[in-house]
């Protein structure tokens, strides 16, 4: 059973869940989820031997902030500091996984390796909804503009979850319920106007030597994979996988294809669970 934490800095009152031991595993989420999307890996992941760490950023989940100025790396750092925590592997899922790069461009010696799932990468453009979708674009800006929240919620689920050129409730049932739990916590908090902007990663992606993991659904957003292949071109030690028949969280959807994969490279990287002979796969 995890052990729930709380941890105050910074204007901030984070909370998350941490379980198991042996190497850290730190899992960031979306921005428009919440730590509960990694429920599924932090047990299964706990029970394989590793010490799994999950948070909610400021604006998420169980989280409080005030309008504060803050970084999100700055936050990570906070509490990786008090958890004693000096280096893991981080999990991050597209703005997660853009923190994930944000912080091992920052902190090298503090990143054993990175799984990027769907990922932003800070300073890129942001994926913009494709032509044939046009119609959910005009939709959600109408629904913003009335102050919709509901209606604003069921679009992103069709966008992220579905799939922006998917038909509309495609992932249905736990896994969409929970997905609109998390995110009507996004769109009704209050909003936080101090962030400082990271610096832009595109120019330094190239500097980063620990092992990556790239994930992708076929069915996201086509700028999103258009992405996940330039990383696997420009990350030194990338190993690049796209999930069929899977859109923008492939973790929450098919947690039984990706959880085997993240234990593949987590065994590579880290030699836990490996057979002495088996050296790590995951070079380009």
């Amino acid at each position: 059973m995890s052990n729930p934490f709380e941890i105050s800095f910074d204007g901030a009152t984070f909370r998350g869940e941490s379980d198991g031991f042996g190497i850290p595993v730190v899992f960031l989420h979306a921005g428009v989820t919440d730590r509960r999307m990694w429920a599924e890996q932090m047990r299964e992941l706990a029970a394989e031997g590793y010490h799994v760490i999950a948070y909610d950023r400021r604006g998420h989940g169980e989280t409080q902030s005030d309008n504060v100025p803050f970084s999100h790396v700055v936050d990570l750092e906070a509490i990786l500091d008090k958890l004693s925590v000096h280096a893991a592997i981080f999990v991050g899922a597209s703005m997660g996984g853009g923190l994930a790069v944000d912080f091992a461009l920052e902190y090298p010696e503090r990143t054993i390796g990175l799984v990027l799932v769907g990922t932003a990468i800070s300073g890129a453009e942001g994926a913009e909804i494709p032509e044939e979708a046009a119609d959910l674009e005009d939709a959600l800006d109408y629904a913003r503009e009335r102050g919709s929240l509901e209606t604003v919620n069921r679009i992103e689920a069709h966008l992220w979850l579905d799939g922006p050129l998917e038909e509309a409730g495609r992932v249905s049932g736990e896994v969409r319920d929970l997905f609109l739990t998390m995110n009507r916590i996004v769109l009704n908090h209050p909003e936080l106007t101090e962030e400082e902007e990271p610096e832009d990663a595109t120019l330094s992606l190239g500097t980063i030597t620990a092992p990556v993991l790239l994930v992708v659904g076929e069915l996201d957003f086509p700028d999103i994979v258009a992405r996940h292949e330039d990383l696997s071109e420009e990350l030194q030690n990338a190993f690049a996988v796209v999930l069929e028949d899977t859109a923008h969280f492939p973790s929450l959807e098919r947690a039984d294809l990706f959880n085997p994969l993240l234990l593949e490279f987590l065994e590579a990287v880290t030699g836990q669970g490996a057979d002495d002979e088996d050296g790590p796969p995951y070079d380009s």
